[in-house]
């Protein structure tokens, strides 16, 4: 594993682009994964080729460091999740009190492809913008999670990726201070 880089899941909403800032000011190689199953906000992946230009063209510093790009199609979500995210239904919040924006298991998902990738890619860094400050009861967005996918994927790839989470204990005024403080 190359302790230089890292794999940034990216959607192109202000909490992923934030967290590839970071990363790029941090690791010398970064790539970046996303994840298409079939939501409703689509218009996060659409902005994705147009946020990485950006990146690219505003950035000189960091351009050398921004690496390929990789759209993972998991429809397959979609096919077992009735969530507001995956179907045309309101908004609203669920008996078992989260709201139905909830789309179980998406981020162990994500997580468990970004590895594969980062595996395949040699980078030891796996950057997500989970937020439990900020986080509508999400219980894949919390740190204890987060730390048991790390064991996990750790324990199931036999490596030592390291889960960078820098967005976990900030809110959203926060998330802006961190964007401007790194450049953007």
């Amino acid at each position: 594993m190359n302790d230089s880089d890292a794999i940034v899941l990216f959607s192109g909403g202000q909490d992923s682009t934030t967290c590839l800032a970071w990363a790029l000011d941090r690791f010398a190689h970064v790539e970046t994964i996303g994840f298409d199953y079939r939501q409703r906000h689509r218009v996060e992946l659409d902005v994705r080729p147009v946020l990485l230009n950006a990146f690219r063209e505003r950035f000189p510093n960091w351009a050398g460091k921004l690496g390929g790009d990789h759209l993972i199609d998991v429809a397959v979500l979609n096919q077992v999740s009735e969530t507001s995210l995956t179907r045309d239904v309101e908004i609203a919040m669920q008996a078992n009190g989260l709201p139905n924006t909830f789309v179980p298991g998406r981020n162990l998902l994500f997580m468990t492809f970004a590895a594969a990738v980062a595996y395949r890619r040699g980078a030891k860094h796996i950057v997500t913008g989970v937020c439990e400050t900020d986080y509508s009861g999400y219980p894949d967005c919390r740190d204890d999670t987060m730390k048991a996918m790390q064991l996990a994927l750790n324990l199931g790839m036999d490596t030592r990726f390291v889960v960078h989470t820098p967005l976990m204990w900030i809110d959203k005024a926060e998330t802006w201070r961190l964007a401007r403080s790194l450049g953007g």
